[in-house]
């Protein structure tokens, strides 16, 4: 497959399956992407099939006000409905509205500009539904502000395995150029906590609250707010500091690998779809790029063009060379952003000597699309167990240790 076939049209214009999963609305690529997301994130609790098809219905393709309108109003229903069965003890209807509820807000926050006063307010709509969600589980799920710079700290959830011992391995989750600590829950979180390990989500610099409410932007160096997360995570008493993993998504999959060069305290590095130039995958685009909003705010740019100056610095080139983890690449082999990113930086790693795995997920057994954002479910396995083979840990013998039916 091609790469950057994004904002391709297909002939097609029908809504109708391609080998990256449903695509909604062709003449509209930007919300058929956006909308796979929200379908294939379901299945791992992130809304209902018939809820989101429903909002689809009324949405009216490309237009962004209707896209903020429907989200919210699924949304507000779900966390209403949350609220009530929360008050009467119907507690796991409640978090699985609250669940819901998140990544609807999530939708609805998307498309809105940086400066929209809506913005924000959105986002914390589904922060306070991950939190509703969070107290519930057992262990109950913790809200942390992690000290970074300035007095400002990443913002993150820390949630526990739900399995006996007294020093558990963690996973540091964060997302990438769109994707927040709330969304990871769908796309890393579970998977991990299922097979005994414990997940620290997390707004790095440029994501989610840390940007939001602080104002800090991306940076290239991610072994230093990845280092600040290890520090905060080794004054545990819970945290096996010999088994700190960290996987990113998206763009977080620079992240993790340029995390993993140099902050020797990990144990593994995983790329949840591999960026290995920033510069080169985006460096050419204009202001029409459907995620130009996105970059220019998350890099802390006034224009494309001021962004790629900046990017040219979120390079694994000359880096993965310090690697000394094992590290995973789980990419989708029509990933409609790059799949040629992949391939360049297994090679560049293999050539150093590295400890590398390649898994490309192939359109037959879904899972194809960026992330795997058809089928979540997917990634997350083969993210999990790849990790918890390399924590040692026997998935036969931990299930039967389980204590708690609520994860």
């Amino acid at each position: 497959m091609a790469d950057d076939t994004i904002e391709q049209i297909t002939g097609d214009r029908s809504a109708h399956y391609e080998p990256y999963g449903w695509h909604h609305w062709p003449e509209h690529p930007w919300f058929s992407y956006q909308f796979r997301r929200g379908l294939g994130e379901t299945q791992e609790g992130g809304g209902a099939v018939s809820e989101v098809f429903q909002t689809a219905s009324r949405i009216i393709p490309g237009d962004l006000e209707s896209w903020h309108k429907e989200w919210m109003h699924v949304a507000d229903r779900n966390w209403q409905r949350g609220v009530e069965e929360d008050k009467i003890g119907h507690i796991r209807t409640a978090m699985n509205c609250y669940l819901r509820a998140a990544d609807y807000f999530r939708q609805a926050e998307f498309f809105l500009e940086p400066k929209d006063p809506r913005r924000l307010p959105t986002f914390e709509k589904m922060e306070a539904c991950s939190h509703a969600f969070l107290k519930h589980l057992n262990p109950p799920g913790e809200v942390v502000d992690i000290p970074f710079e300035d007095g400002k700290p990443i913002c993150g959830y820390f949630v526990r395995a739900p399995f006996p011992g007294q020093k558990l391995p963690v996973l540091i989750c964060m997302g990438g150029l769109d994707s927040i600590k709330d969304e990871m829950w769908f796309m890393q979180g579970h998977g991990c906590l299922q097979r005994g390990i414990s997940v620290l989500m997390i707004d790095g610099p440029g994501q989610g609250g840390t940007l939001r409410r602080h104002g800090i932007v991306s940076r290239p160096d991610t072994e230093v707010p990845i280092g600040a997360c290890i520090d905060w995570l080794l004054t545990r008493d819970d945290v096996d500091g010999s088994r700190i993993a960290v996987c990113g998504s998206s763009m977080g999959g620079y992240y993790a690998a340029r995390a993993g060069c140099h902050e020797h305290r990990l144990a593994a590095a995983i790329s949840h779809g591999a960026i290995y130039d920033v510069h080169e995958m985006w460096g050419q685009k204009d202001e029409n790029f459907g995620l130009a909003m996105h970059i220019k705010w998350v890099l802390g740019a006034e224009s494309m063009t001021h962004a790629h100056s900046i990017m040219k610095d979120f390079t694994l080139a000359g880096h993965l060379d310090d690697m000394k983890c094992p590290f995973l690449i789980v990419h989708g082999g029509h990933d409609v952003l790059t799949v040629a990113q992949a391939s360049r930086a297994y090679d560049y790693a293999k050539a150093k000597g590295v400890d590398v795995t390649l898994r490309i997920v192939d359109p037959e057994e879904t899972g194809a699309e960026h992330c795997q954002h058809d089928n979540p479910t997917m990634g997350q396995e083969l993210i999990a167990d790849w990790l918890a083979d390399r924590f040692g840990i026997n998935q036969t013998a931990l299930l039967k240790t389980s204590f708690n039916p609520l994860i």
